[in-house]
């Protein structure tokens, strides 16, 4: 794919003997209000884009041989590579606004437009490993292992893969896709608030209660320390019901650019909702620093309690 993209870009700029107008154009925003008020909803919608594969790498790091190996990988194959394909993308579109008089952003679009039929089979071609290689490793793996881990007597990871496909044409994505305001401010804002508030959890849980130390064998065990209410650790459950309500309850939507109404869905929280990704996360850290010691506290003196009477009996 990197291949291919470089020597794309590299017709183009010999084509057009220049970076084009993209890199050249002054800003049309500036630094004022204008630009901070798109900024802000902007930027929580990319890192909703990337929240999702931040919470399952596990998924992936695990089959890793040691953890200095998957901080190597993960190192070199995601800010570096997205980093050069986002450089990559905006030079190409840049440039082909040169040759074809507009901005073309799709690539498909771009590729149909090459005059040689060769290069646009090739183009094509990449367009569709591309499509295929992404999906399968950033939105396939996860869910099927959800699937198969929920009820792994009756679904295997391969049916939990052809669940997770079905699902996902059902749920009609190039819908959201055909309008960029639904995507990025609705879609990615909403849901990107509600995982932020998972994550902040986590990472509460994992970095600062526990120190990243795990009960291994705990893990597994039925009432054991993870056991916590019959399986159900309320706290976490709190503080994510909690985070999530924060950052998305004041979900909005320009007249016509959504479903929610214009006002918010709870008006007093509507100026959270720019800021949504880190609105949940915040929350969902911070209650659950405080709720998840109360809540340990109340098992130990239960377990206490519990114990004495059974002495005394």
């Amino acid at each position: 794919m990197l291949v291919v993209f470089i020597a794309l870009l590299a017709r183009i700029l010999i084509k057009i003997g220049g970076l084009g107008p993209l890199v050249s154009q002054p800003a049309r925003l500036g630094w004022g209000v204008k630009f901070w008020k798109v900024f802000a909803p902007s930027l929580m919608a990319m890192i909703a884009f990337w929240s999702t594969l931040s919470l399952n790498i596990p998924d992936f790091t695990r089959f890793s041989r040691s953890l200095r190996g998957q901080e190597i990988g993960q190192a070199l194959g995601l800010p570096t590579t997205m980093t050069l394909f986002s450089l990559l993308a905006i030079l190409i579109t840049s440039g082909a606004e040169v040759i074809y008089h507009q901005a073309l952003w799709d690539p498909v679009q771009l590729g149909a437009k090459l005059s040689s039929p060769a290069a646009v089979i090739l183009g094509l071609l990449t367009v569709l490993i591309a499509t295929v290689s992404v999906n399968v490793a950033a939105n396939v793996v996860s869910p099927s292992y959800d699937f198969s881990n929920a009820a792994p007597k009756w679904i295997s990871f391969r049916t939990g893969g052809l669940i997770t496909g079905v699902l996902g044409i059902a749920a009609q994505p190039w819908r959201l896709l055909s309008n960029p305001h639904v995507y990025i401010y609705t879609w990615l804002g909403f849901y990107g608030g509600l995982i932020a508030a998972v994550a902040g959890v986590l990472v509460a849980g994992y970095w600062v209660l526990h120190r990243t130390q795990l009960d291994l064998a705990d893990l597994y065990r039925p009432h054991g320390r993870y056991w916590y209410n019959g399986g159900w650790n309320l706290s976490a459950v709190a503080a994510t019901v909690v985070g999530g309500v924060l950052a998305v309850g004041g979900a909005y939507s320009a007249p016509g650019q959504g479903p929610f109404p214009a006002g918010g869905l709870i008006p007093v929280l509507k100026g959270l909702y720019d800021y949504s990704w880190v609105v949940g996360f915040a929350a969902g850290f911070l209650l659950y620093l405080v709720l998840a010691p109360l809540s340990a506290r109340a098992r130990a003196s239960g377990a206490t309690a519990l114990s004495a009477g059974a002495a005394g009996e």
